[in-house]
Order: structure tokens, then sequence, then C-alpha cells
């Protein structure tokens, strides 16, 4: 068995909204391997967004204890947890959130402007992962010369440049038609092959399928974890 990359015990989430008190995660407990593939689903209010925001280290839990490449994330304050989100995860989302004024180099380049990297080795590694992601030719192109499969493509490649130790996607392809899905969607597979490891957020079982393993959610709770 691959070593352990998230353990997570008991993870609790409440939120108290007004003299209500909602619970998000009702004692949560799993295991990711270095390496996996791995589609999180479950309907809207399942928390299964809960749950990518805890490995995502956008948020902490009520209770329990979160373990990621041997950092404790659960006792970690917020500028701990924005440091460990900024070096060891990598995140694409829906929306490509690419900034409309720069480069496709220059907006893969962005965590690593922000890590204080001197710029030419910001060019450097920016244009390694636009390259792993097909996009050599379209460097110089702003988004707006981009099709939507390119501008995901460029926000993996960001997502990438840290060389982060997780690779979290929430709805990838949602924006997507099915075409161009099924060509993202490969290229986390071959991400995957290469020793990425991957968290797939999706309410589609398509897209699951492309995982090695599906964790589903219902009620705060796993109610099915297959591979």
């Amino acid at each position: 068995m691959s070593p352990a990359l998230i353990q997570c015990r008991d993870l609790t989430r409440v939120y108290k909204m007004g003299d209500n008190e909602v619970h998000a995660l009702r004692g949560v407990s799993t295991r990711i391997a270095k390496g996996d593939y791995v589609a999180i689903m479950g309907p809207s209010g399942s928390g299964k967004s809960t749950f990518m925001n805890m490995i995502g280290a956008l948020d902490r839990p009520t209770s329990g204890t979160l373990e990621i490449d041997g950092e404790r994330l659960d006792s970690m304050k917020p500028d701990e947890l924005a440091a460990f989100r900024g070096r060891r995860v990598g995140f694409v989302f829906q929306q490509f959130n690419l900034l409309p004024r720069t480069t496709a180099t220059q907006n893969a380049a962005l965590p690593l402007l922000y890590g204080g990297v001197p710029g030419q080795e910001r060019a450097r590694r920016a244009e390694a992962r636009l390259q792993q992601v097909g996009l050599g030719e379209r460097m110089d192109h702003h988004p707006a010369q981009l099709s939507g499969g390119q501008q995901q493509r460029v926000a993996i490649a960001r997502a990438l440049v840290n060389d982060p130790a997780i690779l979290l996607a929430d709805e990838p392809t949602g924006a997507l038609d099915s075409q161009t899905s099924e060509e993202i969607l490969q290229i986390f597979d071959q991400l995957n092959r290469d020793g990425m490891t991957i968290i797939l957020v999706t309410h589609e079982a398509e897209v699951a399928e492309h995982a090695k393993r599906q964790i589903v959610f219902r009620d705060g709770e796993i109610v099915e974890d297959r591979t």
C-alpha cells in the first residue's frame, strides 16, 4: 500500500447561522495515498465542498485531525494555512480565473510571482508547465485569444507551477463541451500516471470514471468509497 498523503480522522465542521448549527461534516475518516486519483461526489449540501475546503487548506475542521504530507492542518492558524496552501496545493476550478491583460505564461507564473521567485525562473517554470499541457505554441497569447479548453490548460499549468503535493480540481470541465472536457480529463489522467495526486470534485459520473477511486458524500458523511 502506498504511503498516506492525506489522513482524516473524525473530521467535523459545524457552522453557526444565527441560533442554528449546520453540521456540514459529521465524523469523516479516510486516507488518500500518495499518487491516488480520487473523485469526490455527492449532491449539493452533502459535505463534499466542505471536505474539499479542508483538503485545500481553505478551512479548518471544528474537531478531528487532518494531516497532509506530514503536517497537521487542524491546528494551524489562518496565515499558516495560507502558507501551506501556497506551497502544497494546486487548484483548478470550473471558471478559469485568468487575468485578461496578461499572457498565458504570465498567468501560469502568478503563484511564483506571489512567492517571490525571480522573473527568469518564473518564466522558465511556467513555460515548462505550458508545454506539459500542450500549449507550447500559445504562450504569448492572452485569454481572449484562447478557446475555453486552452484557457483551462493555462489554469492547470498555473496549478502545477509550484510543484504541489496535491492537485485539487473542482468541477474542472463544468464550463466545457464534451469533447474538450475529455481532452482536459486526459491531461489529468496523464498527470496521475506521472505520479501526481489528484482530487476531483464532480457531479458527473462520466468524469468520476476517470478516477481510480470514488468517495461519495451524503449528509456530511461518507456513504460509499469504491475503487
